[in-house]
């Protein structure tokens, strides 16, 4: 099911860049609707010029210096649209208009540098006066300026940082703007919205509300929504959306798969039922997926046997009710991204999300996916006008296959009882400490190994349990939670003291990139 969309928007085009997101974000942030398209896509996109503000060409792990690389038509550059280059995008406008690009080893840029002003720009308005920090991650430069095209600004070791074509309203820069490592990063988007595309300010999340409902109306009619509710943040939201257009003809599913965090499912369920007063039917199919998920340990076929199985289910309880022909779930703009694996975009597929690369191809329902455009932070504040209460709008993100994916290896219900147990203290301690708002994401997962511990004079061999806890803007780029030493220890000798099944705690303090926030 596709909502209509005519907003006005910045397009930014996919090279891969596996922070491609972060520029989407900022463009949001700043009141301004963005889209993010492979560019094997782009033709369909520029089908609507007139909604196109501006257009910004993301970074990427491909290189111009190689006969085949990404690129997109010049035709593009034509069209009167202005349009901004990052990092790679950059270097590939240098190429499409006759400048010389080399990989150079010696003079590559990653990491810190010190940005120097060489003359004014619209682009660069309030952003550079002489000196600035910004954050490369580059090897390939700029070695000769294309014709017509102006140096704004340069670092020690590159010579072309910022180039712009003024006329044609073309710019593009060496370094990410959207990185929060780059000092001001933001008035560069700014100034390139504002000044040069000239948009206005219409994108609010509250303001979408009405939108939704609207177009939720307007798509399902008299028709029967069955919606996938977890109890996270994100369906439970689309709840209350769809609750908000079709009232009676919604019905909820909870499935208890088992694998969800001790007691959670009996508290989810109290509240939509009891205060929210929706049709909620919950569904106990735990055996069902522990049996089914028996001796698998790859996690891509683990997302793959819950997707299946989840929409074996509501499919079944479909059969049941008449006139329903969609399935409502809260599927996100970056599960929507992060799952696309296009050899157009050579973006890398992380990983496939419940939502999207879990589902089968084939299915008896429709998707209802209203929130498919927004990112996490948006839907809390959507959440919020909704009238979600505090406890669920939030709550740390968790992931559709739940602890499926935080038991690396094979899963059996000793192993979730376990989990459920270590999952339970820790959580409970963060919000004790007053520590749990503060973090983007906790969790604890179920390590595939045993060690030899000690306890009361004998030897024990049981399982490492692993702490994780990380901060971020939007769970594209992350980092580990500093805790109080005290905290530590006072955490690692309660789980060991009280779960029976681990004798040893380790706490992640890898950031994202390189690893990711989940271990699966």
């Amino acid at each position: 099911m596709q909502f209509q969309n005519n907003k006005e928007r910045i397009l930014i085009i996919d090279f891969g860049s596996q922070v491609t997101k972060l520029i989407a974000r900022r463009i949001r942030d700043l009141g301004v609707y963005s889209e993010i398209v492979p560019p094997q896509e782009l033709k369909k996109k520029l089908k609507n010029l007139s909604l196109i503000k501006g257009i910004i060409l993301s970074g990427g792990p491909s290189t111009v210096t190689k006969d085949k690389h990404q690129t997109i038509s010049k035709d593009l550059f034509e069209k009167k649209i202005p349009i901004l280059g990052i990092c790679y995008g950059l270097q590939l406008i240098s190429k499409l208009y006759g400048g010389s690009i080399k990989s150079s080893k010696k003079r590559r840029e990653f990491g810190r540098a010190f940005l120097y002003k060489k003359k004014n720009s619209e682009l660069i308005k309030n952003f550079l006066i002489s000196r600035k920090v910004v954050w490369m991650s580059h090897e390939d430069a700029v070695f000769k300026l294309p014709k017509n095209f102006n140096c704004i600004a340069f670092t020690k070791d590159s010579k072309y940082t910022i180039i712009e074509n003024a006329q044609k309203k073309i710019y593009g820069v060496q370094f990410h703007p959207e990185v929060t490592h780059t000092e001001k990063g933001e008035q560069i988007f700014k100034n390139f919205l504002f000044s040069i595309c000239k948009v206005k300010k219409k994108w609010n999340i509250v303001s979408q509300k009405k939108k939704l409902i609207g177009e939720i109306k307007k798509v399902v009619k008299k028709d029967k929504v069955i919606c996938a509710l977890s109890g996270g943040v994100d369906s439970s939201v689309v709840a209350l959306l769809v609750n908000k257009a079709i009232k009676k003809n919604l019905i909820c599913i909870m499935v208890d798969t088992g694998l969800m965090r001790k007691d959670e499912f009996k508290y989810t369920y109290k509240i939509f039922k009891d205060r929210y007063k929706l049709n909620v039917k919950l569904i106990n199919a735990s055996k069902i997926f522990i049996e089914k998920l028996k001796n698998t340990s790859n996690p891509e076929k683990k997302r793959k046997i819950i997707g299946g199985l989840f929409i074996k289910i509501f499919e079944k309880e479909a059969k049941k009710i008449k006139n329903v022909k969609y399935l409502a779930q809260g599927t996100l703009y970056p599960d929507i991204i992060e799952s696309r694996s296009s050899s157009g975009s050579k973006s890398s597929k992380i990983k496939s999300h419940h939502n999207v690369g879990g589902l089968p191809k084939k299915m008896n329902l429709k998707l209802l996916e209203p929130l498919k455009e927004f990112f996490k932070d948006e839907v809390r504040v959507l959440g919020k006008s909704l009238g979600l209460s505090k406890d669920i709008s939030l709550r740390h993100p968790f992931p559709g296959p739940g602890l499926g994916i935080r038991i690396i290896g094979n899963i059996n219900a000793e192993k979730i009882k376990i989990l459920q147990e270590a999952d339970h203290i820790y959580i409970n301690e963060l919000k004790k400490n007053n520590l749990y708002d503060k973090i983007w994401q906790a969790y604890v997962a179920l390590l595939p190994v045993k060690s030899v511990g000690v306890m009361g004079d004998s030897r024990t061999y049981e399982y490492i349990c692993l702490l994780r806890a990380v901060t971020s803007e939007d769970g594209m780029t992350a980092d580990y939670f500093k805790f109080p030493k005290e905290f530590l220890d006072k955490i690692s000798n309660k789980i060991v003291n009280n779960v029976k099944g681990i004798n040893r705690v380790v706490y992640d303090i890898t950031s994202k990139p390189p690893s990711t926030i989940e271990l699966e």
